[in-house]
């Protein structure tokens, strides 16, 4: 077998998402190695210069020249080229083999991918009249695949084979590579799988999971069963499971409803299918990680469930499963989804990312602790920003980035000239411009996901409650004290977290407040300081970036609570010296003696601290 091309998990995650970025169209790069050595180093995404770019690709001759130019000045040389095939396969489209002669002596890499970020990854050796197909390796997981005593003989006579992929699809391909007499027996001519043979991962058909795309880990076991004569068929064995676990109609699943008796209704159907509606108040769970999550999801065993899928097949399995693992009350929702919908029963449609904001949000899908769920939690959130000034410039254009759906923004202020040295929404052109317009135009032309209010006023003791009443969290990116007051009373009164932040020269601080859940402001601060010693930035200056660093540690702040994820900086305050670049933690606790301590809303009524206009930037 010929030396594997070796590339490692991280550039086939790049090679993903250039692939889903480019998606419907063809997306290609070039890709560097080792001089006079296969591999890839380092993936240089290229423009896709072809007219018709989701049928084919091309690349433009000074492009290809850039391509050489760089991989020479990094010691690497230009050679092989990757591109995609949306909702195609991973072989060589006739486009593609029309340019073979163009190609000859280069790896190409050809990505199948479908809307979902499904992929599958082949690498081919081209010549000037065919392409070779090329194994690749990396750090995979390796799996064991068991080769059943029929298929032995095309295998060495071998009875374990180990296989390396990412997918069942990509470790079947290396299985044939390395036995290559298993390719006729395992596929048909158009290179798909057999109907009479059967894959089974960890014991379970990957036909209960995602199919060829069941993502493998490492020291699975593959197992392949061709149909061979005698033993108990796949009907014999769904029969004898209906007959020996419980059956549940949807009658009765209503019924039980009815009278508060139901069990935790668990669906198992992939992703896709829970999209397209489900059963009210079920619990989704994936068959394919049904195991791995529901014991965090129902820690009681004892728990009355009920399983159910799209037929009631899938769901069969997955209650033997759920037996398996030690759950006393299981049953399966017999007819599943179909018969709920025959009695026509409502279904719920759940809210889910538009591909292109999939697209845009890819990395945040990527955390686990933020994924669909988080996102579509920051898309409905909605922050009220006092000030468009250096603090609040950052911060809304990072809570926008982030893709918070609604922005309010409050401030009486223009633009001038002085402010574009920190508040990074403005613009030279937007002088004399009210902020809160300014700000408004530059966040929608970088997310246009983002609602932005504008509140052109200051922020009074008169209209504070009504305006924070219709937000989930408040931002403070004043520059007065008589501001932060008036939040954190209102806040306090109405509940809600607020954020708050200030600098000064080359140093500055974060902290949040909320009331139940820590000290507020006036805890830390029981009343003002004198003028003489906190004067404004207009009167103590401020280093431009200084605010950019406060302000995006706010936004980060204002996520982590939308999300609900990590340790807030309540009863905290994080100090951050730029001379020095040194960050200091400061605690702090509730004062049994503050107002927000009282029975009751906390503060009987608003005020305004001073009558003096007070800028906020």
């Amino acid at each position: 077998m010929a030396e594997a091309l070796r590339l490692s998990p991280a550039l086939r995650q790049q090679l993903r998402e250039l692939a889903l970025d480019a998606y419907p169209h063809e997306a290609c790069a070039a890709l560097l190695g080792p001089v006079g050595a296969l591999g890839v180093s380092q993936v240089l995404p290229l423009p896709n210069s072809a007219t018709d770019s989701k049928q084919c690709f091309a690349i433009a001759a000074d492009e290809l020249l850039r391509a050489s130019r760089l991989a020479r000045a990094q010691g690497l040389e230009l050679n092989g080229f990757f591109h995609s095939h949306p909702e195609g396969d991973a072989r060589p489209s006739l486009a593609d083999l029309t340019q073979g002669p163009s190609w000859a002596g280069y790896l190409q890499l050809i990505m199948a991918i479908d809307a979902s970020g499904r992929h599958e990854l082949r690498a081919y050796q081209t010549a000037s009249d065919c392409w070779h197909e090329q194994a690749i390796h990396g750090d995979s997981p390796m799996a064991t695949v068991i080769i059943p005593t029929p298929l032995r003989s095309y295998a060495q006579g071998q009875a374990q084979v180990q296989a390396e992929g990412q997918t069942v699809a990509e470790v079947l391909q290396a299985l044939v590579q390395h036995c290559s007499a298993l390719q006729q027996q395992l596929f048909n001519d158009e290179g798909q799988l057999r109907r009479f043979i059967n894959l089974f991962i960890n014991d379970e058909d990957v036909r209960l999971h995602e199919g060829l795309h069941t993502a493998v880990q490492a020291g699975d076991r593959l197992e392949i069963l061709p149909a061979i004569a005698g033993g108990i068929s796949f009907p014999e064995w769904r029969g004898q499971l209906q007959q020996t676990l419980p059956q549940v109609d949807v009658g009765e699943l209503l019924a039980a409803r009815s009278s508060g008796q139901a069990p935790v209704l668990i669906d198992v159907r992939t992703d896709e299918e829970w999209a397209q509606g489900h059963i009210p108040d079920a619990l989704h769970l994936d068959r394919g990680f049904l195991e791995v999550k529901v014991e965090s999801l129902v820690p009681d065993k004892q728990t009355p469930l009920l399983v159910c899928c799209e037929s009631g097949t899938r769901s069969l399995f997955a209650a033997l499963a759920l037996q398996t693992l030690g759950y006393a009350r299981v049953a399966n929702l017999r007819g599943g989804l179909k018969a709920w919908k025959e009695l026509g029963q409502p279904l719920i449609q759940p809210r889910l990312l538009r591909q292109d904001q999939r697209r845009r949000y890819l990395r945040h899908l990527a955390i686990p602790e933020v994924g669909e769920a988080g996102q579509l939690k920051l898309l409905s959130a909605r922050v009220l920003m006092i000030g468009a000034g250096g603090l609040g410039c950052p911060a809304a254009l990072y809570l926008a980035a982030a893709g918070v759906g609604r922005l309010g923004i409050v401030d009486n202020d223009v633009v001038d000239e002085s402010n574009l040295q920190r508040q990074v929404l403005h613009s030279h052109e937007r002088v004399g411009m009210a902020k809160t317009t300014s700000a408004r135009l530059a966040i929608e032309a970088l997310n246009p996901d983002v609602e932005v209010i504008e509140h052109q006023q200051r922020l009074l003791a008169a209209d504070a409650l009504a305006l924070l009443q219709d937000y989930d969290l408040v931002i403070d990116g004043s520059d007065n004290f008589a501001t932060r007051y008036l939040i954190n009373d209102a806040c306090v009164q109405l509940g809600k977290p607020f954020v708050h932040g200030s600098v000064f020269r080359f140093e500055g601080q974060v902290s949040v407040f909320w009331p139940g859940h820590g000290p507020c402001y006036r805890c830390l601060h029981p009343e003002p300081p004198p003028p003489a010693l906190a004067p404004s930035c207009a009167e103590a200056g401020v280093l431009g970036v200084l605010p950019g660093v406060i302000g995006l540690l706010q936004a980060t702040e204002a996520i982590k609570l939308l999300l609900g994820q990590g340790e807030a900086l309540l009863g905290r305050s994080l100090r951050y010296d730029a001379l020095a670049a040194r960050f200091r933690e400061l605690r702090y606790a509730v004062d049994p003696h503050c107002s927000c301590q009282a029975s009751g809303a906390g503060f009987s009524a608003l005020i305004d601290m001073d009558a003096a206009v007070c800028a906020l930037g």
